[in-house]
């Protein structure tokens, strides 16, 4: 029989075996990351644990941070990444950034020197709290075994809590090799964080008061309905109150894109629409969105006629950059019911009716144009708009930064919530590829199709060893145009088309990825094109198919930046 001494000797553990064991609770099965010196002892302890934690070898840091952010969108579990110290951890900042302002749940473990040598400069030492604390939730460094299993609690608890988002722990070596009793209690509370605002009955009250009274009502839809798992609360109040609908960019998949009341996409390379009726309703009312700059435009003229009402569960995006009438300060899984309840069942069909008018402006003046045309060279918005088709707009759709982002956004179409995974806040080029890895991992039973451009996808190239190394069957389209797309449309469009190193020589695309036993094609003729869509998507093998598009190809509309919302640039001549 075993004594009560030999049962705690079975707890005592090296503080790297804590962490893996902290893990393990918090119910992690999928880490990104990157070995190195100041990490490990961590990479030791998972040694013994392979069996319950897949870990991923990416190519590159910051891939290991976006392979976390898309597992996290796709699948809704809190992502996490483990590297070393130094480079490492700097080349993790873009991720983590990139997740505080998409409000993506992150841990990211970092390695870090041994207590005894902070602040002498040891080799590969940086202040990573000091960096990240700006960018992050909250940025602790672990210097003692002891504190492994509070701060993993209370990261986890962090992240995924109120409005998520990263947490880093930077992870000293010589915690790292210290023993420790292990003893792990999940974090449920943290004295004066308070991530599920209690919502308040008078403002529900004063906000039912203003959309009961309203003639033409307008809901602005983002992505707080889609992290608050809100879907089917915003369907229930718009269907009731009979509210046309707008999306910004990270809110598209919240609503299935043929529901009735969905009138497509906000902002600068949104649809006419709604932009022109966020202009002319007499209450606007957001959702989960944070009236970002992308979609608001020029804030002196912007929706001056509406009474606002802005529900979201960050009290400080309230108020922030358009003054609000009705806050409803909460969780939108939880103000929304209440708000249907106080709402009367609404009819607006005249309303709802007068967007046909500019849907049919858009459609003559852009859609028809970019996706049907038969001549001349290949659009990016053909290619979204076939793939989507052939995919019966059920896959991810992962996309890189610039005109292949906005193409993607406009012309896929959604059927199911998690749908859309991409850079809004930060706009990092280089993200779609490996996000489009971390989504497969995250959703391994939906098509993933990654959309990126000629320049983001060498950002982050590398990361094809690791869809070889993991047989992650992701399908990467490049609409390769030679260029640097979005900054050359501002070029052409603001700097007198003065083309200052935006054109670009790009390699074979197609041999980088064979030479990395991926399949692929390249398409330079428009009647290749649908051929080379079903041979990509016929099996869940990785893909890159190349499709070579028209050099100088422009995503309208175009809002200005900095101008009213219905100044809205429709093609070249307008």
């Amino acid at each position: 029989m075993k004594s009560k001494n030999d049962n705690q000797e079975q707890k005592l553990v090296t503080g790297a075996e804590a962490l893996i064991l902290s893990l393990m609770k918090e119910g992690v099965e999928t880490i990104f990351g990157y070995p190195g010196g100041a990490i490990m002892p961590v990479y030791d302890a998972l040694y013994d644990h392979c069996d319950s934690i897949h870990h991923i070898l990416t190519r590159h840091e910051q891939g290991a941070t976006h392979a976390a952010q898309g597992f996290a969108r796709v699948s809704g579990k809190v992502g996490v990444s483990l590297v070393t110290s130094g480079p490492a951890a700097t080349n993790a900042m873009t991720g983590i950034a990139d997740a505080l302002l998409d409000s993506t749940p992150l841990v990211v473990i970092t390695g870090q020197v041994g207590t005894s040598l902070l602040g002498t400069d040891a080799f590969q030492e940086i202040d990573v709290v000091g960096i990240t604390q700006p960018i992050t939730k909250w940025s602790y460094q672990i210097r003692y075994a002891k504190d492994i299993p509070w701060a993993v609690a209370r990261a986890f608890y962090i992240a995924k809590s109120g409005r998520p988002g990263p947490v880093v722990l930077d992870f000293a070596k010589s915690a790292q090799t210290e023993m420790v009793e292990f003893d792990y209690k999940p974090c449920s509370f943290i004295r004066s964080y308070i991530p599920y605002p209690k919502i308040k009955e008078t403002q529900i009250e004063e906000a039912a008061k203003l959309i009961n009274s309203a003639k033409k009502p307008l809901a602005l839809v983002g992505q707080g309905v889609i992290l608050g798992g809100a879907e089917q609360e915003l369907k229930e109040f718009l269907e009731k109150a009979d509210i046309p609908a707008a999306s910004t960019l990270l809110g598209l998949s919240a609503m299935p894109t043929d529901f009735r009341l969905n009138k497509g996409f906000l902002g600068m390379h949104g649809n006419v629409a709604p932009n022109m009726k966020t202009n002319e309703c007499d209450v606007l009312i957001a959702i989960g969105m944070r009236f970002d700059d992308r979609v608001t435009g020029d804030l002196n003229t912007y929706a001056k006629q509406a009474k606002i009402i802005h529900l979201d569960i960050d009290k400080s995006e309230i108020g922030k950059n358009v003054p609000v009438d009705a806050p409803v300060v909460g969780s939108v899984k939880e103000s929304l019911p209440a708000l249907t309840a106080k709402v009367n069942p609404g009819k607006h069909t005249e309303w709802i009716e007068s967007f046909a008018e500019y849907d049919k402006k858009e459609y003559d003046a852009v859609i028809e144009k970019e996706v049907y045309r038969f001549e001349g060279e290949i659009t990016m918005g053909e290619i979204v708009h076939k793939v989507s088709e052939a995919i019966n707009h059920e896959a991810v759709v992962v996309t890189d930064v610039g005109q292949n982002q906005m193409m993607a956004a406009r012309y896929s179409q959604y059927t199911k919530t998690r749908s859309l995974v991409t850079s809004g806040g930060l706009g990092t080029m280089g993200f779609g590829l490996p996000a489009a890895m971390g989504a497969k991992v995250g959703a391994p039973d939906r098509t993933v199709c990654m959309f990126a451009g000629d320049g983001g996808f060498q950002m982050t190239i590398q990361e094809l060893g690791t869809i070889m190394q993991e047989k992650l069957g992701v399908k990467m389209i490049v609409m390769d145009n030679r260029f640097l797309g979005m900054v050359r449309q501002w070029q052409e469009l603001f700097f007198d088309e003065r083309y200052s190193f935006t054109h670009m020589d790009n390699p074979d695309f197609v041999a980088i990825a064979k030479a990395y036993n991926i399949n692929g094609k390249l398409v330079t003729k428009r009647e290749e094109l649908d051929d080379a869509i079903a041979d990509m998507l016929k099996d869940d093998k990785p893909y890159l198919l190349v499709v070579e598009v028209e050099q100088k190809g422009m995503v309208y509309p175009m809002i200005p930046a900095g101008t009213c919302v219905t100044n809205i640039i429709m093609n070249n001549g307008n």
